[in-house]
């Protein structure tokens, strides 16, 4: 059986619920979906790049800008309320077997994150290697401090929304917090079957990144403003 270290992975089904098409919308002038595998080239690490779909047309567009389709997604694998991982499992299990390859990391890059840019992709490695980790989730800063949320109760009261010792600190000088930013996901392959879950239970680090680059494509809202980070 053949070995490889590093098997990116791009999922992008067909379905979306808030923005028709979004994976083939465009951005900047070209698919949103073309942004991650650009990024996904660029890397000097990654070792194979496969699209994981259930749509021809982004099939198509996946292999025009040099991502592998070996197949189409069973449409039972996507659904709107299809789990990531099985998703995953699914594409490395028929991938390995058609292949006769085995991968030691997955690397899950998803095309909702296309500011991420190959320099973090690589970076994300570097860290997991030095670090000598099983895992590695990317995260940037919290737009504004996590200490000025709270609940509120059916009347909307303010009542002890902050607590004192918040209100007489500056925002500058709270605790920093992160947030997770769905750019990317690297695990072992063993340990992310074994567990399904990128959040693995050890062995498993941070690599930040800049909120400029941590634009989450959610909607059209999340479009507006990525193209205004990409013409800035």
């Amino acid at each position: 059986m053949n070995k490889v270290d590093f098997l990116a992975i791009i999922p992008a089904r067909a379905g979306s619920k808030r923005v028709k098409n979004k994976n083939l919308k465009d951005l900047g002038g070209k698919p949103l979906l073309d942004w991650t595998v650009e990024a996904a080239k660029s890397s000097q690490y990654l070792d194979r790049i496969v699209l994981s779909t259930d749509s021809e047309d982004i099939a198509d567009a996946g292999r025009r800008c040099g991502a592998e389709v070996p197949f189409l997604r069973p449409k039972d694998l996507a659904q709107d309320d299809t789990p990531t991982m099985e998703v995953i499992k699914h594409l490395i299990l028929t991938f390995g077997e058609e292949q006769n390859t085995s991968f030691k990391y997955v690397v899950l890059l998803q095309p909702t994150s296309p500011l991420r840019t190959g320099k973090d992709i690589d970076e994300a490695i570097e860290l997991l290697k030095v670090r000598e980790a099983d895992g590695i989730v990317s995260v940037c800063e919290t737009e504004f401090p996590v200490q000025w949320c709270n609940t509120l109760n059916e009347k909307g009261s303010m009542h002890q929304f902050l607590t004192k010792e918040v209100r007489s600190t500056r925002s500058q000088d709270l605790e920093r917090y992160f947030r997770i930013n769905g750019a990317i996901y690297i695990a072992r392959t063993d340990r992310l079957l074994e567990e399904m879950t990128f959040y693995l239970s050890s062995s498993i680090y941070a690599y930040e990144m800049e909120k400029e680059r941590s634009i989450d494509i959610d909607d059209e809202y999340d479009f507006l403003i990525a193209n205004c980070l990409i013409n800035a």
